[in-house]
């Protein structure tokens, strides 16, 4: 064998190394309210001593919101922020053009980040009403909801 051969090219050491985390995380009960409700087509939120609910429920906030149960908010609210995204990548939610926005879902008092759909990147607004599209399956992940869409004016 050459040195070449056994070393690589240019000769330097070379050897295969796979990244992998060989473990599962378990949920807490913040996220498996949260995803569990997904899984049943609800948003479930935190509600929080002080009376705000957050969505996503966390299991540690460094607010220092005491979580004293968990609640229903509706899968219909407002835009608060977005960014267009004119060439998704593969690893993109959706393979078309789509925006990432953040939802604030009413009853909640914080913004969901989703993938958000529209006909033309012309019509995002701040406060414009959106409810989300539900997969046809789905299985306790944040891709339960395939995105969100505009509602309908009237």
């Amino acid at each position: 064998m050459t040195e070449s051969e056994t070393t690589g090219t240019g000769g330097e050491l070379s050897a295969p190394y796979v990244l992998e985390y060989a473990y599962k995380r378990s949920l807490g009960p913040a996220l498996r309210a949260f995803f569990t409700g997904l899984r049943d087509g609800r948003v479930v939120g935190a509600r929080c001593r002080d009376g705000r609910v957050v969505v996503p429920p966390t299991e540690y906030d460094s607010h220092g919101y005491d979580v004293v149960g968990y609640v229903d908010v509706a899968d219909v609210g407002a835009v608060t922020s977005w960014a267009w995204v004119a060439e998704p990548l593969p690893s993109h939610p959706l393979q078309t053009p789509f925006a990432f926005a953040l939802v604030q879902l009413d009853g909640a008092h914080t913004a969901l980040a989703h993938a958000l759909v529209v006909d033309d990147p012309a019509s995002l607004r701040i406060g414009m009403r959106v409810r989300a599209r539900w997969a046809e399956e789905r299985g306790s992940g944040i891709r339960d909801i395939v995105c969100f869409e505009p509602v309908p004016h009237g």
